[in-house]
């Protein structure tokens, strides 16, 4: 194409994925959308593989958001309007998540000590048991990671990913970004 339209949409028109030989391609060899794209699958890759395993060890109903959420409600528990702020969405958004994680028994609501008229959202002992398995299969999958680049090929990945992404970047705000809030 001629019209400029030929990068429009790079992944649905070419139907193509990076061949395994693509893997010794330079960098300015590989086309500028594929970074993204590959960093995003990792990411999904990794999550899809916790959240089969969380289903396995007693978690079926966990999803991404709720481990999201689940961390915003941090051991201290906070507010609906805290949790949407973190997540960087709306309180009303925030509200529905937690709903959601009641419901499921991962969250409850309980009076603030500090102040009579607001309501905490707390993590249960069921909440706390997804976080701290979560945290083993990430630290499997990690090892696994390990396995097939091996651990010197890993740790450059990991040493060259903590090279451009600013300090700040590990937000909990990737659901309601993604969304568009």
């Amino acid at each position: 194409m001629v019209d400029g339209t030929e990068k429009v949409n790079q992944v649905v028109d070419s139907g193509k994925r990076a061949a395994p030989e693509a893997a010794t391609a330079t960098a300015t060899d590989a086309p500028g959308y594929e970074l993204p794209l590959l960093l995003f699958a990792g990411f999904r890759t990794l999550i899809d593989r916790l959240h089969a395993e969380l289903a396995r060890q007693g978690h079926p109903d966990a999803r991404p958001a709720h481990g999201f959420a689940m961390q915003a409600i941090g051991v201290q528990g906070a507010t609906a309007s805290e949790i949407g702020r973190r997540l960087g969405v709306s309180k009303q958004a925030a509200g529905k998540t937690v709903d959601r994680l009641i419901a499921l028994g991962y969250a409850h609501r309980t009076d603030d000590p500090a102040d009579a008229r607001r309501k905490l959202i707390r993590l249960t002992p069921h909440g706390v048991d997804a976080l701290r398995r979560s945290a083993a299969v990430f630290d499997e999958l990690r090892a696994e990671w390990a396995a097939a680049l091996g651990p010197t090929d890993l740790a450059t990945l990991e040493n060259s990913l903590r090279t451009v992404v600013p300090p700040d970047a590990f937000r909990l705000d990737a659901a309601g970004w993604l969304g568009g809030s």
